[in-house]
């Protein structure tokens, strides 16, 4: 049984094929530059040379199309024919209220992830494209969403209610929904291993720490605080995003730099965070490297960054009374050691005691690591997070009918067995 996760965004598709028999990624890739010109792919299959071919994909179905020929394709791909796909699963970022876990997509959940998509109009506007792309390429087999708002659906109405005209949330639906889902899902169950203990028996903050930040808090098991909101603008510093700002300073700057609100929305969400404060940059390493060489804007989005990381442990720990693990993943947060360090330090009142050699020797996506001392009573861990895994496991369990929530449902890597490949 092989299953294609699918994850569109706007201008990219990136896939995964999984084979479910032997338990390992049989192929990967991008396409990248979908719709806006001079697109390729990037294929990869374990033991060969990454391939890279230029094709033209004025759209997402033309993208999906350039997959499908690429993965059935005699020299480069790893299957004979498509009818050996047996479902597809694709990334949905925003599903609203309506959906608390992943499900078999047909007509009237599709038409329910367009009610939604005003919620996300970055992100559900190619998911659709996608999963319409997909159903036209592979109209034969079935397509599962999954969400990523659906893991956070657990949070108490306390957590997701904001403070405004409670009417906006009865006919807009303006509330804190949360993304990144599959990722928190998939560490926190990794930590859970990790420490010993049954996911019900944990209290973990989790932070996903990439070009896109949010963490999670999680009790019990499940999602009861989160830090992005309606949107993914809100919460922790971002590469390009702002995070948690006052509410004020759009409007303010509207009426002085004469913008518009879709200019400022813009700018918020594609010119601020790392880049804002630094002026060019996004990728921390490119920070921390003109940091090193005297670039005092730099050095200061790294205490930025650093220091709302902290505020935002500190604040979730408030939250969940007694403290088992704090675990950082995605690219950031599995190879940014210092800022790590700037998170973590000085955090010995509250159980964490950083042991700063180890965290500084942990820079790699493939391997789990604990970077707290051997008597801290708080844990930190490194977790390369999977959540092309969640997506393969949602979609194996949905086909096979075994299905259920997540804090019922047995995922493999929440196994103390369980090999990562």
């Amino acid at each position: 049984m092989d299953i294609l996760a699918l994850n569109c965004g706007s201008s990219s598709v990136k896939y995964q094929l999984f084979d479910w028999k032997r338990k390992e990624v049989i192929a990967k890739g991008m396409v990248e530059r979908v719709t806006i010109g001079d697109s390729y792919i990037i294929h990869e299959v374990p033991g060969r040379e990454t391939y890279r071919e230029e094709y033209e994909c004025p759209d997402h179905k033309t993208a999906v199309h350039l997959i499908v020929k690429i993965l059935t394709d005699a020299e480069h791909g790893v299957i004979k024919e498509m009818a050996e796909i047996s479902a597809v699963g694709h990334r949905v970022v925003h599903g609203g209220e309506k959906f608390t876990r992943s499900v078999m997509i047909n007509d009237e959940v599709l038409d329910a992830i367009k009610e939604v998509q005003h919620l996300a109009p970055l992100h559900n506007p190619p998911n659709i494209s996608g999963i319409e792309a997909a159903q036209a390429n592979l109209p034969y087999v079935p397509h599962v969403a999954i969400f990523d708002t659906a893991f956070h659906q657990t949070m108490p109405e306390h957590a997701y209610t904001y403070p405004i005209p409670y009417e906006w949330y009865e006919k807009h639906g303006i509330r804190r929904y949360g993304f990144h889902g599959t990722s928190h899902l998939y560490v926190s169950k990794r930590a859970s291993v990790l420490l010993g203990k049954d996911p019900k028996d944990c209290n973990i903050i989790t932070m996903h720490i990439g070009n896109g930040v949010s963490h999670s808090a999680i009790k019990n098991g499940i999602s009861v605080d989160t830090s992005m909101g309606l949107t993914p603008l809100e919460g922790a510093m971002m590469g390009t995003r702002c995070g948690d700002i006052d509410p004020a300073i759009p409007a303010f700057i509207m009426q002085w730099e004469n913008l518009s609100p879709k200019e400022v929305d813009n700018v918020l969400n594609k010119k601020a965070g790392v880049l804002g404060v630094t002026g060019e940059f996004t990728d921390r390493r490119d920070v921390i490297e003109a940091a090193e060489a005297g670039n005092e804007r730099c050095q200061l989005a790294l205490d930025i960054e650093g220091y709302r990381l902290k505020k935002y442990i500190g604040s979730y720990c408030a939250a969940l009374g007694a403290l088992d693990a704090v675990v950082f993943t995605a690219g950031v947060g599995e190879m940014g050691w210092l800022l790590r360090e700037k998170a973590l330090t000085d955090l010995e009142h509250i159980g964490i005691k950083l042991d700063k050699e180890k965290n500084r020797n942990t820079m790699t996506r493939k391997k789990e690591t604990m970077i707290s001392t051997p008597d801290s009573p708080v844990k930190v861990f490194v977790i390369p997070t999977d959540e092309e895994l969640v997506f393969t496991e949602d979609v194996v369990a949905i086909l096979e009918e075994t299905y259920t929530d997540h804090m019922n449902f047995k995922y493999s890597f929440a196994e103390s067995t369980f090999q990562r490949t």
